[in-house]
Order: C-alpha cells, then structure tokens, then sequence
C-alpha cells in the first residue's frame, strides 16, 4: 500500500490536471504548499465546478474546438465521482501578485485553466498518471490521507 494525502478537485479540472493540461493549481490558501516535492493523490468531488472560464481558455488561448473539448472532458469522468483516479506531483507554491497582468499572466492562466489569479496562492503541478482502476473515498475542502493499493498505482 502507498499512503499519500488527497485532494478533491472538482470536474472538470480533475480530469484536466489528470491529463495533463491543467498544470497550475489555484487555491486561496496555500494548501498544497507543505506537499511540495511529494505526490498527491486527485479526488475528483461529486460537484462540478461552478463557472464556465475554463472553457474560454480551452477554446481561446489552448486553441481546442468543441470536438476535442468534449474529447478531454469525456476522458476525464473515465472513473466517475467520489473516487481517487490518479496521481500528480505538487511543485512550488506561491502568492500570484494582485498587479500581475499582460502575458505573463495569461501563460499562468492557460496552465491554470481559470482566469483571474491574482491574490491566489498558485502551485505547481507535474507528471500526471491515471490510477489503473478508481479508489472510493470520501472527499472534503481540505487535505485528507489515503492508503492506495499498489496493484492501482501505475
């Protein structure tokens, strides 16, 4: 068994970070700070995400159309809701300044897949790898611990 802690992540950025497009996590507070340079195990929530940003930024700057957006998305709901589906690697974090702006910002977005990060606490996300099966566990709004059977790692 591998014990890692978990995060909940709701769709469709669990399947976005999952699959790699995704690669900055937004959050205001710095969770994920104290898991830098550790793996974190994706739970992706019962609940949707609320706005529609990330679908600006898919079709704009990422350049996708409708096909490969629905392509990404159906992909990412491969295990369902309620369940542990993959593995990322947590990077630095840090306070995204209220004055960023101009293309710096706009990389960030891209990577973060939302738009308005300032005064977020931004972290870096690497090497995303699906469970070779889903793992259900209950999720919540913080970091919670979970054992993972090693014949579900990848």
């Amino acid at each position: 068994r591998c014990v890692a802690c978990f995060l909940s992540f709701r769709q469709p950025y669990a399947g976005l970070v999952l699959d790699g497009v995704k690669t900055v996590e937004s959050r205001w507070r710095p969770v994920l700070a104290p898991l830098e340079n550790q793996t974190l195990a994706v739970h992706v929530a019962w609940r949707d995400w609320e706005g529609e940003e990330w679908r600006a930024v898919l079709g704009g700057p990422l350049g996708m159309n409708r096909v490969q957006m629905e392509a990404l998305l159906e992909s990412g709901e491969r295990w369902g809701r309620g369940v542990v589906a993959g593995l990322v690697d947590v990077g630095q974090t840090w306070l995204c300044p209220a004055s960023l702006q101009g293309e710096e910002l706009s990389r960030l977005e891209q990577a973060a897949v939302l738009i308005g990060l300032q005064e977020k606490h931004l972290t870096h996300l690497s090497n995303p790898r699906w469970l070779k099966e889903p793992l259900s566990v209950r999720g919540g709004g913080d970091l919670f611990s979970v054992e993972i059977p090693v014949h579900l790692l990848p």
